[in-house]
């Protein structure tokens, strides 16, 4: 999980450092037809195939996901890539309170609700600490780009309760990944030419960068995590997860140079916590109910 959580957070990362030579949804949309490849290679060896009834919501879903890198990409040519991750990873946010919505079994519990007003006032103390200065909060690019982040973050958000709340929510990770990589190579290929987001140099650097995102991000790291989920609680990996906009905010710095102010490192904590403690609160549960019957065996204070 640390290691998948290092390729996750390098994702925004590596599209900002290469964003001069290589348009940023250019690389999305040819990172998406190099792994759909791969995925459609791998699903064929495991003998995998797509279910016809599903290809409604599977296209919602990829029209959604293609929304969301839309918006990333967009983001990336405006404000920081530590700002993008950190807004990016508000969807479990926006995907509990749209799921609280539409599942009965998904009401937020009182911790949760208190996590999702923690979240947005991280939001809005990081919207207005996010500039270094007058002139560039003046300048509104960087607003504009958190903004598009943040947007992103919802479009996740909704990815995640279009697949809970349908047909795809008993189908495997490899078909629904297929339907979100399709779409947005479908999508996000002819957009970059319509609003002349082209340029691609060949480059050693850029190739190397294109060969990260699409073999190891978009292939590979969802490989592994879905045979993580396989064989471990996916509410551990989900806490565990949140290292990601983590140690994106402190690769942004490093490689990037990136400057952040006090205060949207203030509202960006607050915004990881309230996350941590909406999609934590079954975890929370247990180990609170665990205690409570350890308190009632002998022996379990000396454990």
């Amino acid at each position: 999980m640390l290691l998948l959580c290092l390729i996750w957070s390098l994702q925004q990362i590596s599209l900002k450092a290469v964003a001069g030579e290589a348009s940023p949804m250019l690389m999305v949309a040819l990172r998406s037809l190099i792994a759909l490849l791969l995925l459609a290679g791998w699903m064929a060896w495991r003998g995998e195939r797509l279910v016809g009834t599903r290809w409604r919501p599977g296209l919602l879903a990829g029209a959604l996901f293609a929304l969301e890198y839309l918006l990333v990409t967009g983001a990336l040519t405006l404000t920081h890539a530590s700002h993008v991750v950190v807004f990016l990873y508000t969807a479990p946010i926006f995907a509990a309170l749209g799921l609280q919505w539409r599942l009965p079994a998904e009401r937020l519990g009182r911790v949760q609700w208190i996590g999702t007003g923690i979240a947005f006032a991280g939001i809005v103390i990081a919207f207005l600490g996010g500039f270094g200065g007058t002139a560039a909060l003046q300048d509104g690019r960087m607003l504009l780009g958190d903004l598009l982040a943040l947007l992103a973050g919802a479009a996740w958000g909704a990815t995640t309760v279009t697949i809970r709340c349908s047909t795809l929510a008993t189908a495997s990770a490899s078909e629904t990944l297929f339907y979100q990589l399709l779409v947005a190579f479908v999508l996000l290929l002819p957009t970059a030419w319509l609003t002349q987001q082209w340029h691609f140099s060949v480059s050693t650097e850029v190739l190397g960068h294109l060969a990260f995102q699409s073999l190891v991000m978009s292939f590979a790291s969802v490989l592994a995590w879905c045979w993580l989920l396989r064989v471990y609680q996916a509410s551990q990996l989900g806490v565990f997860s949140f290292l990601t906009p983590v140690m994106g905010v402190v690769l942004g710095v490093v490689l990037l140079g990136e400057t952040l102010t006090p205060r949207f490192l203030l509202g960006g904590a607050l915004v990881l916590g309230g996350i941590v403690l909406v999609s934590a609160q079954a975890l929370l549960a247990r180990a609170t109910t665990g205690k409570r019957r350890g308190a009632g065996q002998p022996g379990a204070a000396a454990g």
